[in-house]
């Protein structure tokens, strides 16, 4: 283990509470002591639900460690089963709990509770929260799927299909679900169910009913997915539809396994993306450095996006999971790149601040690297905060999908380019801070200081000052020059200025030296 100011995934039990806490009629008993609690806010607060997740903790003290834990196990186990009258439960230890042995599955066996219970063995200190959630779902899946079920025949009726993956605190997992729904009415495919999301442990039960999967987040539901198609012979459609492209091939994939026409959802207009990249105005933005980092689902469908459908140079990409690396690693290949696959947000930070990119694409972190960094930056994977939870409809998936990463992702460039254009005018009177704002005649602009010209002679007028008493290499006058670069390129022109002072063994960059590093570099 490594102590870390943060993490990219939590201890594989948070992973359990993003299931449960996504399905209904399920509960969740966590064998944790006092502290280990704190995973409510990651529900309440950041993804802002209406209730708290159906979890009930032991709680157990310091002072209990000399008695009896197992026994307050049992006695939360029941209260429980009491309480919430849930159709299964799942039980397990956090990271914490695991240390004392207690044995959570073994002691609500021999309980003979009412009820379902599906003992979940997640070892703190070997995995992490996605594996949680995939081996809590692939365990509910297998526990209570009625294998006995036997599918209709094709013949008179649409296919079904069941829907894998989505859960609680996914990255926009509830509107991509609207607009995979939206694309299977358009196919004619029935939705026999969404799991975990909104599944209780009866719809589990009919599961095998379905004539194929589709598995919308590999990281959840691709083990489940696996043991399906070995026990009920359903095939599965992997191809993730985030971008055009790719929603394009998964229309495809699924109009294949349904027997459907797939014109009718291949026809929609609704996407702005091919439009604009088409235009002059995308010109502006080919070749555009950009870095990627994320959960391996969306780095790599990030990554095919920028490269195939905006024209934009992928310089970096990595992801935090190391069970989906060789996913990463295939893309980096294609993209002629050596793959960053670490859980270390400080080695992510050093990689980008060595790309340079003009833009990052990535989590929470890789938001306040890019900001320390002066670069523009979109998130596209969790781990999020509050901010990526948004009211209002926003997929990351299907057209409408490809809309949003549109939006998200060209504007922090384009209003870039508004902020360079403001910085090169600051000293215009029109556009100085001192002015009013244009459009509100009642703000006049105030006068502005003129500062008075030294009458003395040239040979008595000081050189230029150094920008700070402390050795700092940039004149002033050179730092003032400096920041009339655009920001995304203007870390790139400080470093290679730098550079090229040190090989000339220039200890001051002036303005000549600054002048004379961007003729070396233009050659």
């Amino acid at each position: 283990m490594q102590l870390a100011v943060w993490t990219y995934e939590g201890p594989p039990h948070v992973g359990a509470m993003r299931v449960a806490t996504a399905m209904e009629k399920l509960h969740y008993v966590l064998h944790a002591p006092q502290g280990d609690t704190y995973a409510d806010l990651l529900f309440t607060m950041i993804e802002r639900r209406g209730k708290r997740p159906p979890v009930t903790y032991t709680t157990f003290e310091a002072r209990d460690l000399g008695k009896d834990t197992a026994q307050i196990f049992q006695d939360a186990a029941r209260e429980a089963v009491a309480r919430f009258k849930p159709q299964a439960i799942i039980v397990g230890a956090s990271c914490t709990a695991e240390l004392i042995q207690d044995d959570p599955a073994g002691l609500s066996e021999a309980m003979g509770l009412p009820c379902p219970v599906i003992p979940l063995e997640l070892p703190s200190y070997q995995r992490k929260e996605n594996w949680g959630a995939a081996e809590t779902f692939y365990q509910i899946v297998r526990t209570l799927a009625d294998k006995s079920v036997v599918r209709e025949p094709r013949e008179g009726r649409p296919a079904r299909v069941n829907i894998l993956g989505p859960t609680a605190l996914g990255f926009r997992h509830r509107d991509d679900l609207v607009e995979i729904r939206k694309i299977l009415a358009l196919l004619g495919v029935e939705v026999n169910l969404v799991a975990p999301l909104g599944a209780t442990p009866e719809d589990i039960t009919r599961i095998g009913q379905a004539d194929f999967n589709i598995v919308l987040y590999p990281e959840i539901a691709d083990e489940a997915a696996r043991w399906l198609e070995k026990t009920f012979d359903q095939p599965a459609v992997r191809t993730v539809p985030i971008g055009v492209g790719a929603t394009r091939s998964f229309i495809a994939d699924v109009a294949e396994l349904a027997g459907a026409d797939p014109t009718p959802a291949l026809g929609d207009t609704s996407s702005r993306m091919p439009w604009w990249s088409r235009s002059v105005d995308s010109t502006y933005l080919t070749s555009k450095r950009v870095f990627i980092f994320g959960d391996a689902t969306h780095a790599v469908a990030a990554a095919r996006i920028a490269r195939e459908e905006l024209g934009f140079e992928v310089c970096g990409l990595g992801c935090y999971s190391r069970e989906f690396a060789r996913e990463v690693r295939a893309e980096a290949a294609r993209c002629g790149i050596e793959p960053l696959i670490t859980d270390d947000h400080l080695a992510v930070e050093d990689a980008i601040a060595a790309a340079a990119p003009e833009l990052v694409l990535g989590t929470q972190m890789e938001r306040h690297i890019a900001k320390r960094l002066g670069i523009p930056c979109a998130v596209i994977s969790a781990p999020v905060h509050v901010q990526d939870f948004p009211a209002r409809h926003s997929p990351q998936m299907g057209f409408e999908g490809a809309n949003v990463i549109f939006d998200t992702w060209v504007h922090p460039l384009v209003m870039g380019l508004e902020e360079h254009l403001l910085t090169m005018f600051r000293e215009d009177f029109e556009f100085s801070d001192e002015a009013g704002a244009s459009h509100h005649a009642a703000h006049s602009p105030r006068k502005a200081s003129v500062q008075a010209v030294s009458e003395a002679p040239v040979e008595d007028i000081p050189a230029p000052a150094m920008a700070d008493d402390d050795g700092t290499l940039w004149t002033v006058e050179a730092e003032r020059e400096l920041k009339k670069i655009p920001f995304f390129v203007r870390g790139k022109a400080r470093r290679n200025t730098e550079n090229f002072a040190a090989a000339e063994g220039r200890r001051q960059i002036d303005l000549e030296t600054l002048y004379d590093a961007k003729a070396h570099y233009a050659r």
